[in-house]
């Protein structure tokens, strides 16, 4: 998502309002909710602006897709592990999910919701060399990409969470075609390497869904789990995949990270009161921590959850 706070939460009436969006229930694990430990909160960064997610370049820095609340241009900021802060790139119209791959950082733009709730397809994927620092466009014709993944054959998927909702695959010839087209108001994107498996969160349908989508076959009914709470109210924005395979989800409007197990349907929150979460990775590269999830926030913060 990538608008205000106050935007984030009428939009979420309103999609409550809207109980016409239907999700497919094939093959949903459903399962009664669990307590997790509470993981341990350690505050990182503060002040930055609406930060809309977060990925590591290895090389001991968090890149941030920083928006500005008054609608101006965004950046991608660069936070050092020792607390430095830098700009990795400046002018970024709507800056959205953040893939890191080698030497390279894949990012979108034109993440708006005016340009989803226009159908403008100002959006792109853009690369950012991590040693040059050089920035080349990899895709154009977007409308509002917001959750990004690369898939083991190169090519990217970008999610929508308004308007259509539905994800896009994205070849390395600039190629568009629709993806597991069943799903709706899609946002946050993982690849999970171990099982090939595309992890997709849903926001504004009337649950939240946890899809996981069959690489080989993604035009098959995906394997679903539900997160407890009405959809809208939850906002389940960005997401990740640990290496055991379940899901760490945060919820927007709900201030939460939830853990969810896609096999057997289990999910519980490992995190409460972290208003207006909106991504979470854990940690990969000199100076941070990989047993930790650090988590973003549109109030410009970025947080340390330790496991117990």
């Amino acid at each position: 998502m990538t608008f205000s706070p106050s935007m984030s939460r009428a939009l979420a009436a309103v999609a409550l309002a809207a109980t016409a969006a239907v999700f497919p229930t094939a093959q949903t694990a459903s399962a009664a909710p669990v307590s997790c430990p509470q993981w341990t909160r350690h505050p990182v960064a503060a002040g930055y602006g609406i930060l809309e997610n977060l990925g590591f370049d290895g090389r001991g820095n968090l890149l941030l897709a920083e928006q500005s609340a008054t609608g101006s241009t965004g950046t991608l900021q660069r936070l050092g592990a020792d607390g430095s802060r830098s700009v990795a790139v400046t002018g970024v119209e709507g800056p959205g999910a953040i893939v890191a791959v080698g030497d390279t950082a894949y990012f979108t733009t034109g993440n708006s919701a005016t340009s989803a709730l226009t159908d403008r397809a100002d959006g792109t994927i853009q690369a950012l060399h991590l040693d040059s620092g050089a920035v080349r466009t990899v895709a154009t014709g977007l409308t509002m990409p917001n959750g990004l993944a690369q898939l083991p054959d190169g090519d990217f998927v970008v999610s929508r969470d308004i308007g259509a909702g539905t994800l896009t695959r994205v070849t390395t010839g600039n190629i568009t075609t629709p993806y597991a087209p069943t799903l709706r108001s899609t946002n946050g994107l993982a690849f999970d390497t171990r099982r090939d498996r595309l992890i997709v969160s849903t926001t504004f349908n009337p649950a939240s869904v946890i899809a996981a989508i069959d690489y080989r076959d993604p035009e098959s009914p995906p394997l679903q789990a539900v997160i407890p709470g009405a959809g809208p109210l939850n906002s389940a924005d960005d997401l990740t995949v640990a290496p055991d395979g379940k899901a760490y989800v945060t919820l927007n409007v709900a201030g939460s990270v939830q853990q969810v197990d896609l096999d057997t349907g289990q999910t519980c929150a490992i995190a409460d009161n972290l208003p207006l979460s909106s991504s979470a990775r854990f940690g990969a590269g000199p100076g941070w921590n990989p047993k930790s999830l650090y988590v973003t926030s549109f109030l410009g913060t970025v947080t340390e959850l330790t496991p117990p």
